[in-house]
Order: C-alpha cells, then structure tokens, then sequence
C-alpha cells in the first residue's frame, strides 16, 4: 500500500538528504587532511564514518524515491516519475524550493563523487608508496605476478623461519 505524502513532507527529506551528503563531504575532506597529516588511524576512522555515512545515505534516497513515488501515484502519474516532473504539482511558491534543493543535491553529489575520487587516488598512491619502500627495505620479501588481463599484484613470499627446532 502506498502512503500519500505532501510535498512538505518531501521537502522536508530532500533537506535531510542534502544535509546528509554534506555531511559525507565533511568526512571525505577529514580523511584527505588526515591523509596529508599522516595520520593513519584517524584514516582509518574516517573511512568507516564515510562507509556508514554512506549507508545512511541509501536509505535515505530510497525513502525520497518512495516518497516521490507515492507523490506521483496520489496525483495519478506514474510512480516512475522524477521530482522534477511533478513540480508541475507542486503550489506555485514551493516550485523554486523545490528546484534549489534539486539542484544543491545535485551538486553536492557532484562534489562528492570528486572528493571519493580524489580519496581513491591518495590511498592508492599511499599503498604504492608503502609498497615501493617495503620492496626496498625487503626486496626478497615480495613477488610480482601478472593477472591474465595484465594486472600487476603484488604477493608476500611466505618464508619459513631460518631456525626450526627439532620436535
């Protein structure tokens, strides 16, 4: 059964959502200052804040796709509709509020696709760095293997200890 949602209802989650995707802004631009500071537990910590930051945020954007779809279904669209389409629904003051939410989610999207990309790209370069210097410091420790599609992975050769006693 649908539930009949009012378009204050909806404003009301797209302004939780775009206060939620700020929030996981924060946490990425907190993890890259870590990052620069070297300071690996707090990465660490920030990495699992932006996992459940980002969980928190799925749900929230599916309640906004059901709330948009019941929107739609109590005004006898389509419950595929986008938001955008039904501001057509929506009182004539509430249109541009609509729209600047619309927007500002959109753009905090944006933001924070870039800024997870960017994270990406810097613990990959800290890994790779980690490793060139394991490599360096223990050149007999590591083993390079090529993947059939032309990946490089790097492996620990696992040593037996150079002592054994007898059992």
């Amino acid at each position: 059964m649908i539930t009949a949602i009012t378009w204050q209802e909806m404003a009301d989650q797209l302004r939780d959502e775009a206060a939620e995707y700020g929030r996981l802004l924060g946490y990425f631009e907190s993890q890259q200052h870590h990052l620069f500071q070297q300071e690996p537990q707090e990465v660490l910590a920030m990495s699992h804040s932006i996992r459940h930051q980002s969980e928190a945020l799925e749900r929230l954007r599916r309640d906004r796709e059901s709330a948009v779809a019941a929107f739609a279904y109590a005004h006898g669209r389509p419950e595929s509709c986008t938001l955008r389409s039904l501001l057509d629904l929506m009182p004539p003051e509430a249109q541009p509020l609509f729209e600047a939410l619309i927007g500002e989610i959109n753009r905090l999207i944006h933001r924070v696709r870039r800024a997870a990309k960017l994270n990406h790209r810097l613990l990959g370069a800290v890994v790779e760095v980690h490793q060139e210097i394991m490599r360096r410091v223990r050149p007999d420790s590591f083993t390079k293997t090529y993947s059939a599609s032309g990946r490089v992975s790097l492996s620990t050769v696992r040593r037996l200890p150079a002592l054994r006693t007898a059992s």
